[in-house]
C-alpha cells in the first residue's frame, strides 16, 4: 500500500524562526506523523530574517525559474531548501526578493502590519502549489497552519480544481490565536477577482481582517483542526457550526496521535484508505 502522502504548509516552523505555537506545533506534528510512516512535504516563506548560512539553504534551481502574476504584476518565484538533520525532514522555502528579503517577518520596525501582506500571502500559497505541481507528487492530505495559508483553501478549490495534482486532497485548514491586528489591503477583493475568484467566493474578506481571513480558510477547507487552547470565539463558533469535520485543540502529548487519526477519518469519508 502507498503511503499517505501529507503536505504541510505553514508560515513558521522551528529551528528555521523562533519558537512560537505555530512554529513548534508543525515541527511536532510533521515529525512525529514522518517518524509513523508517512511521506510528508512542508512548506513555509523564506522571511529575510532566517540565516541562510547557519540553516544552509541553497536553491533548488529546478524548480526555481518561474514568475507568479500576482495583482497583474508578475514575480519572480525562487525555491530553497534545507534539512532538519535531526529529524531526517526536509524544508522547501517560497521566496522573493520584494516580498520576503525585508528583515522582519509581519511587522516593521514600528510593528505596523506591512501593507502587501495579503499579496505576501497570496504569492506564498500559489508558489508552494505551483512548485508541488513541479515536484510531481501528489498530496492525499494538504494541511494549512495560520493566517497566512488562509487563501490557499479557497485557491486549490477554485483556481486548481481540476488539477489532477490536488483534485482528489483533502484540505485541512488549522487557526492559530496569533491573529493581525487592522485590516489587508482594501482593494484585497479586486486581487483575488484577477485570479477569477467571485467576491461571492469571498464574502468574508468584503471586511479582510484576521477573523474573516481564517473564516475564508476553514469555509474553503475540507475539515478543521483547532490550534491554540484559546481563538476567537466567533471563529469558533463559525466552525463548529460548518458541518466539517474538526479536531478539538491538543496538547503536544497527544498532538500526533490524534491527528493520525484525523487524517484517517478525513480521508476515509473521501473513499481513500490511509497507509
Amino acid at each position: 500500500m502507498q503511503k499517505t502522502r501529507v503536505l504541510y504548509i505553514t508560515q513558521e516552523i522551528v529551528p528555521f524562526l523562533p519558537e512560537s505555537e505555530i512554529s513548534s506545533t508543525v515541527r511536532t506534528l510533521a515529525q512525529g506523523v514522518h517518524e509513523r510512516d508517512k511521506e510528508i512535504r512542508i512548506f513555509m516563506p523564506r522571511f529575510g530574517v532566517i540565516n541562510e548560512r547557519r540553516h544552509q539553504l541553497h536553491e533548488v534551481i529546478r524548480l526555481s525559474g518561474m514568475n507568479l502574476i500576482v495583482n497583474d504584476v508578475d514575480h519572480p518565484l525562487i525555491i530553497k531548501v534545507a534539512s532538519v538533520p535531526q529529524a531526517r525532514m526536509q524544508v522547501y522555502f517560497i521566496d522573493n526578493e520584494e516580498f520576503f528579503k525585508r528583515k522582519r517577518t509581519y511587522t516593521d520596525e514600528d510593528e505596523k502590519f506591512f501593507k502587501d501582506n495579503d499579496e505576501r500571502a497570496i504569492f506564498f500559497c500559489r508558489g508552494v502549489v505551483e512548485t508541488v505541481k513541479k515536484l510531481g507528487w501528489t498530496p492525499d492530505i494538504v494541511h494549512c497552519h495560520g493566517w497566512m495559508t488562509g487563501f490557499l483553501p479557497l485557491y486549490l478549490k477554485k483556481m486548481y480544481a481540476d488539477d489532477p495534482h490536488f483534485s482528489s486532497a483533502k484540505i485541512i485548514y488549522t487557526p492559530y490565536a496569533d491573529e493581525f491586528s487592522g485590516n489587508l489591503d482594501t482593494k484585497l477583493m479586486d486581487k483575488l477577482n484577477f485570479d477569477n475568484i467571485t467576491n461571492e467566493d469571498v464574502d468574508f474578506l468584503k471586511t479582510p481582517n484576521a477573523l474573516n481571513l481564517n473564516k475564508t480558510g476553514a469555509q474553503w477547507a475540507d475539515a478543521i483542526s483547532i490550534g491554540s487552547e484559546t481563538i476567537n470565539s466567533e471563529l469558533i463558533s463559525y466552525i463548529k457550526d460548518s458541518g466539517k469535520p474538526v479536531l478539538d485543540y491538543q496538547t503536544e502529548e497527544t498532538l500526533v496521535d490524534t491527528h493520525q487519526e484525523f487524517y484517517g477519518k478525513v480521508l476515509s469519508e473521501n473513499g481513500v484508505l490511509a497507509g
